[in-house]
């Protein structure tokens, strides 16, 4: 037990002690506070501001008058303030101090659109005025064409089959500046069709509209306002949780096995102690680091959600299964990739025997959304039992809206430990035989015929 201590130690030393693990564990976060910061400005979100001319030909004689209210500046900035008062409604009081603060009395999220609305009669020449679409000032450039069909406000025969437009626009226009300039007929036309019929907008607005309303999350111990998404992104976290503490460190362990072994520094640690010895140490002292880590991960997501009062929605017995969970995999993992490592010669072989298992590994990543959005499926409870994916499978199904039952929990957990010592027996094999051999890389009948014989 003294020489697995200290074995452990140094390799928990020796890899936590390196700029390498510092910059591996804090990259993650920071890379997301520097999108956050520098994202809307790389990406020029607030920036862009339609400008141009609009070039309407009315086959009714109605839309014209209404487009060009529909592109009246302070009308559009007063529905946006109106649009952005609705979604920050049903935010939590953190998200709506932050928007508040982050913003200026007036301020909109995109510049007001700059579009002069041109009407052209019902007879116009259309394939002329195509034309003119090629035709670009810098000043106000051309935007589109469009062309009101005559039953677009009055359906022809009397039924409900209205009309449309035709739009034409230049090369390269701005898919913004198109979407813009189509809500803005859209408003116009229907605008239009309202007042034919003597109705009033704001009166089929009002009767149309249903505010939003803010649903309460009833826990045993309290109740609170529930947060969108929440139960769809919090599977999503737990599960990355996992794979990236797992993958990251059995991945360092592959590595430095393989890199001892082609430096013949495996042949003076086998001298001090014994291969059992060896490979439970460097599996703890890699573990150890590892748990680091996810931990920082962990305590950073936990600050997070005190920050913005949702740390009552948080289910504290996830924390304690996912170490449960961590520990099993890591081990069930990372002896495996220990055993590759004690076996090949150089990284170019390891890859091709890994590949198998990391790509067995991703499978209930790749498929956390339906495991998450059905946990009682037949598929996700048989793949719960299913190791190496058991454990991600069943802390996806327990971070869901609807847990599994707690016999099936420990029962998940019962086979992980059974398939995390099989791995360790299995390891333990290959350790004896696979240190000390050299040169043609072994395959999988080379695995199962060196089990057999140590």
């Amino acid at each position: 037990m003294k020489n697995i201590f200290w074995i452990a130690r140094r390799e928990f030393m020796a890899t936590v002690a390196t700029r390498a693990f510092l910059v591996g564990i804090l990259i993650l976060p920071v890379m997301i506070a520097l999108f956050a910061l520098i994202g809307p400005r790389i990406f020029n979100f607030r920036n862009f501001k339609v400008k141009g001319e609009l070039l309407v030909v009315d086959g009714t004689g109605r839309v014209g008058q209404e487009l060009r209210k529909a592109f009246d500046p302070s009308l559009i900035q007063a529905r946006r303030k109106e649009e952005a008062q609705r979604a920050l409604a049903g935010a939590p009081q953190q998200f709506r101090q932050l928007a508040e603060a982050a913003s200026t009395p007036g301020a909109v999220l995109e510049p007001v659109p700059d579009v002069r609305v041109t009407v052209r009669p019902p007879d116009t020449d259309i394939e002329k005025e195509k034309d003119w679409l090629n035709i670009q000032p810098k000043e106000m450039p051309h935007l589109a064409l469009a062309v009101i069909h005559r039953d677009t406000i009055e359906p022809a025969g009397g039924g409900l089959e209205y009309g449309s437009y035709d739009l034409y626009v230049p090369p390269n226009l701005d898919s913004r500046a198109a979407g813009e300039i189509q809500r803005g007929l859209r408003e116009a036309i229907v605008n239009a069709r309202l007042k034919t019929r003597s109705l009033d907008q704001g009166t089929i607005d009002a009767i149309v509209r249903v505010g939003p309303v803010k649903s309460i999350t009833v826990t045993q111990n309290n109740q609170r306002q529930t947060v969108q998404g929440f139960n769809m992104l919090l599977p999503a976290a737990f599960g990355f949780l996992l794979f990236m503490g797992v993958m990251g460190g059995g991945g360092q362990l592959l590595t430095t096995m393989v890199e001892e072994k082609s430096s013949r520094v495996i042949e003076v640690l086998l001298s001090a102690v014994s291969p059992i010895e060896l490979m439970a140490g460097k599996l703890l002292g890699q573990m150890g680091a590892s748990f680091i880590g996810m931990g920082l991960y962990v305590g950073m997501g936990l600050a997070m959600l005190a920050f913005f009062a949702l740390f009552g929605l948080l289910k504290l017995s996830l924390i304690f299964y996912l170490i449960i969970f961590f520990i099993i995999t890591y081990t069930l993992v990372g002896s495996l990739m220990m055993a590759v490592g004690a076996a090949v010669n150089d990284m170019k072989e390891a890859q091709g025997l890994m590949a198998p298992l990391t790509i067995v590994f991703i499978i209930p990543w790749i498929l956390w959304m339906p495991i998450s959005q059905n946990p009682g499926s037949a598929f996700s409870v048989a793949i719960s039992f299913i190791p190496p994916m058991n454990t991600f499978a069943m802390l996806l199904r327990m971070a869901s809206s609807i847990p599994p039952p707690l016999w099936q929990v420990w029962l998940s957990i019962a086979v992980g430990i059974a398939a995390a010592y099989g791995a360790l027996w299995f390891t333990a094999k290959i350790f004896r035989i696979g240190l000390l051999m050299y040169g043609k890389p072994p395959n999988l009948s080379t695995f199962i015929r060196w089990a057999r014989a140590a």
